[in-house]
């Protein structure tokens, strides 16, 4: 009896270690394939980086022959510079150290006048003839300085007898463009920043410096005034005209700065078209500083990678298509 349970005991414990091999068994073959398929898939991800843009719906394939056609160009992405900038506007003035207020020194009658408004005239050139109301004696009126009339109050027969009747002669080849500063933006213009002058409606552009920055504030208009000398040999600044200005306030380098030729809204978030070996896609970008001309990528675009720098609008117009069902 007794060993017969013995036996027994054996039994079941051998029972017992079979069946948990066997369990063991079961679980690893069922985790094991598991495990080497997302390996399987790692590896493959990782060898075929284009694998994602082979099957991206926003892919756009053109030959090199349509590439030209869209005038696209590829650049890489790298560092650069942005110039901040404030917007300003302005006129342009005389410069006062170039203004002469010509005054005929006796009473008289006006005999001649030989100068009009518009006339260019030089140093001691007579500009009019008065006969003196005590000598009766004619005398002669001379400019003091090399300039353009830009105002006259006389006229032949005249009887001139004060201050008013008087020649304005204006040496304009150099005068100011007094720029308006409101202030919000007082604390960021300084004497010596570089300003780019324009009219705003055409490319005429001048670049100057900021010489001066008035020290009060206008009690009507709030308003402080930056002067920039602009050279005018060729007479295109004339006084009175309205202009606009961007004064540099900050220069700043970025490690991935591009032309805002080569920033798109597709699905409105900003992009920038990528080339892969498969095409172009969009990719989105998150932008910082900006001014005129470029403007800084935080995210989304690093560096060395390639990307259309112009004619991206194109490949954005073929995407569009695409998505109404334009095969054409």
């Amino acid at each position: 009896m007794k060993t017969k349970n013995i036996l027994s005991l054996t039994v079941v414990f051998a029972l017992g270690i079979f069946l948990g091999v066997l369990g063991s068994r079961f679980w690893f073959t069922g985790a094991e394939p598991a495990a080497e398929k997302r390996k399987v898939n790692f590896a493959t991800e990782a060898e075929n980086p284009s694998r994602k843009e082979n099957h991206a719906p926003d892919l756009v394939r053109m030959e090199p022959e349509k590439l030209r056609e869209f005038g696209i160009k590829i650049a890489k992405a790298g560092s650069g510079t942005i110039q901040l900038h404030s917007d300003l506007t302005g006129e342009i003035v005389n410069d006062p150290g170039r203004l002469a207020h010509i005054i005929p020194r006796f009473e008289g009658i006006v005999k001649e006048v030989r100068k009009q408004i518009g006339d260019r005239v030089k140093k001691g050139e007579v500009l009019a003839v008065i006969e003196s109301n005590e000598s009766l004696a004619p005398y002669e009126v001379r400019s003091l300085i090399n300039g353009t009339v830009i105002n006259m109050h006389l006229t032949r027969g005249e009887l001139i007898s004060d201050a008013t009747h008087a020649f304005e002669i204006a040496d304009l080849s150099r005068v100011w463009a007094n720029l308006t500063i409101y202030q919000k933006d007082l604390p960021f213009i300084h004497v010596g920043q570089k300003a780019d002058i324009s009219t705003g409606f055409d490319s005429q552009t001048i670049e100057g410096k900021i010489s001066y920055v008035s020290p009060v504030v206008d009690e009507n208009t709030r308003t402080a005034i930056a002067r920039v000398e602009l050279d005018n040999k060729n007479g295109i600044w004339r006084p009175g005209m309205l202009v606009e200005a961007k004064v540099i306030t900050k220069t700043v380098r970025r490690p991935v700065v591009i032309p805002l030729t080569a920033l798109q809204q597709f699905k409105a978030k900003p992009v920038v078209f990528v080339q892969t070996p498969s095409g172009f896609i969009p990719q989105a970008v998150k932008i910082g500083l900006r001014n005129s001309g470029f403007v800084e990528i935080l995210s989304g675009l690093r560096p060395n990678r390639e990307y259309v720098v112009s004619g991206g609008f194109g490949l954005k117009a073929e995407l569009q298509k695409e998505e109404f069902g334009d095969d054409d």
